[in-house]
């Protein structure tokens, strides 16, 4: 779908500070009419006068130009126009051409006058607060707008680009309709404003955004200047010439790939090369009712023996009441369950070597495995998912991504497995049972396996038959795109997804859910994995297969035994038939 066009707010602080920005912002304005308006001897400050309008057109993305700054002034046009010139020589002004001419440009604040500019804003905010606070508001003032900046870890404001990118008709993105990339979709007019072009995006379900970025890659010239790719589809995209490797385009050190996620970043290679930039890092998770689990008086679940448990206390049908939803809808909803179950019980879907921490998977590309469906912990897992069956809701044989949250969410429900992007259907939902009263685990692990939160989202990814001349604005927008500001923009704006350590460490992204701190916990013990789904040729395939051979015998029709054995066969087949390099 093509969103809409223009020009919004562009800087990154969520809607709260946003408004407070600007509040401050008219306080300052108006203060100051009234003091030149009061004493004859008060005249404009013209720097003053520039800088509120400066910013005020940042933070509503409105195109600022000379002549509309030194009409803000309120000054003889010559004395605003050496103030202007002052400002930027300063470094507070930074210039950017809107004609190929370069002889108009638009202006916008600097980082270092953003900077300075949210700082005064707290400082008046705190002033006005100690003057003529009452006992009611002083016990709410722990928080202030701009307050994050100011600590030490606190990432910077989104900032326009010196150059706008140049691409004819705008920069042309394919992505899934999931909550972060929809968050993206909305902050269009902002990103917009950053880069200097349009930004025309489509967003298609998982399975037609395979089949769109597929035939894509048959095309003479790529439709799409960026395109988001599912994380299991690496490696068969590499393989088939879907998408370029990074290095061929940019320098890779431009993307400050140790600020990622270790398993999202890992999981972007294919062969020993970089195919894309986590845009989302998203494991999926055991969300859990800490107040039910509370009245309750039991721990939440680190076994799977311990959440069947928890799962049985909490089943109360006749009430409506059930215990845990999951993936269980036939195909690919499914088959990732199969998957991550089976990593429950410590095993991959396929023969990867085994490393501490997990499972080696830097060799993919030499083709040398098989799949490893018809085992004994793949008969643990088969016995697990029919066990979960007895706790669950009525319709789980048709619930995939959404359905499984949204019962969660209304209050139906005590456990759901879930990526954290769906975290949003209930922490911004304040009449959810569920917002304010989830806790986040890793899988809870089978006997003598260790818990795993298996990684899943997106990357985002330049084709390779995109023509050579746009290659150099799509390498730009994708820095963009995925930079730290963006992605703390992306979470102040209903995201839950983040694949870097800087976003997960920022003061005002950790206030906004407990999930981001339950993450990097995860991450530092090691716990966020990429290997339950590891990104072969063949995975799409053996998916499938998984979840159409389990959902056979979940509805009773074959035996677990016959159901891994067939499952094994088929998927050994489809290896077998793509064959070794």
């Amino acid at each position: 779908m093509n969103v809409m066009q223009g020009h919004k707010d562009s800087v990154s602080v969520s809607p709260q500070a946003k408004t407070e920005l600007i509040q401050i912002l008219s306080f300052l304005d108006d203060f100051s009419d009234e003091l030149e308006d009061t004493i004859d001897l008060f005249a404009p400050n013209p720097y003053f006068r520039m800088t509120l309008h400066l910013i005020r057109g940042h933070f509503e993305a409105k195109i600022v130009t000379p002549t509309s700054l030194i009409a803000a002034s309120r000054v003889p046009y010559a004395t605003a126009n050496r103030r202007l010139k002052e400002m930027v020589e300063e470094g507070l002004i930074e210039q950017r051409p809107r004609t190929s001419s370069g002889k108009s440009f638009s202006l916008h604040p600097s980082e270092a006058l953003l900077d300075q500019w949210v700082q005064l804003s707290g400082r008046i905010r705190r002033l006005g607060e100690a003057q003529f606070a009452t006992e009611e508001t002083r016990e709410t003032k722990d928080y202030f707008f701009g307050g994050s900046y100011m600590a030490a870890q606190s990432i910077p404001p989104l900032q326009v680009l010196g150059e706008p990118i140049k691409a004819a008709g705008g920069v042309r993105v394919l992505v899934h309709g999931d909550p972060t990339f929809m968050v993206m979709d909305t902050l269009k007019r902002q990103f917009e404003h950053v880069i200097g072009t349009q930004i025309n995006q489509r967003a298609f379900s998982i399975d037609r955004l395979r089949e769109e970025a597929m035939r894509n890659a048959q095309r003479k010239s790529s439709r799409y200047d960026i395109i988001a790719v599912d994380l299991p589809w690496i490696g068969g995209f590499a393989e088939n010439g879907v998408l370029m490797p990074l290095d061929e385009a940019m320098d890779i050190a431009r993307l400050d790939p140790a600020d990622f996620h270790t398993a999202g970043w890992k999981a972007a290679h294919w062969g020993g090369r970089c195919y894309g930039v986590p845009a989302q890092t998203t494991p999926e998770l055991l969300f859990y009712r800490k107040d039910l689990f509370a009245e309750a008086g039991i721990e939440p679940p680190t076994t799977t023996r311990q959440l069947l448990k928890a799962a049985e206390i909490f089943h109360d049908p006749r009430r409506d009441r059930y215990g845990i939803a999951w993936n269980a809808a036939r195909g690919t909803a499914l088959g990732h369950t199969v998957l991550m179950t089976m990593a429950d019980f410590g095993q991959p879907i396929i023969d990867l070597p085994r490393i501490a921490g997990g499972f080696e998977t830097d060799d993919l590309a030499e083709r040398a495995y098989h799949a490893t469906i018809d085992t004994e912990a793949g008969l643990h897992a088969a016995e697990f998912l029919m066990d979960l069956m007895r706790f669950s809701p009525p319709d789980i044989l048709s619930m995939s991504w959404y359905e499984r949250v949204r019962p969660y969410a209304a209050g139906r429900i005590a456990m759901a497995y879930g990526y954290t992007l769906l975290a949003p259907y209930f922490e911004l939902d304040e009449s959810s049972p569920a917002c304010g009263n989830t806790g986040y685990l890793p899988h809870p692990a089978g006997p003598d396996a260790s818990p795993v939160a298996p990684v899943g989202g997106y990357i985002m990814g330049i084709p390779a038959n995109l023509p050579k001349e746009r290659v150099r604005a799509a390498v730009e927008a994708l820095i963009v795109f995925t930079s730290p500001e963006a992605q703390k923009l992306f979470v102040q704006n209903g995201s839950r997804t983040n694949p870097r350590y800087s976003v997960g460490a920022d003061p005002e992204v950790r206030r906004t859910s407990d999930i981001f701190e339950a993450i990097d916990t995860m991450s530092w013990r090691d716990e966020l994995q990429f290997w339950p789904r590891p990104p072969v040729p063949e995975i799409c395939d053996i998916i499938q297969i998984c979840g159409e051979e389990f959902h056979d015998m979940l509805r009773g029709i074959v035996s677990p035994r016959d159901a891994l054995r067939q499952a094994q066969a088929r998927a050994d087949a489809v290896i077998q038939k793509n064959g070794p390099k």
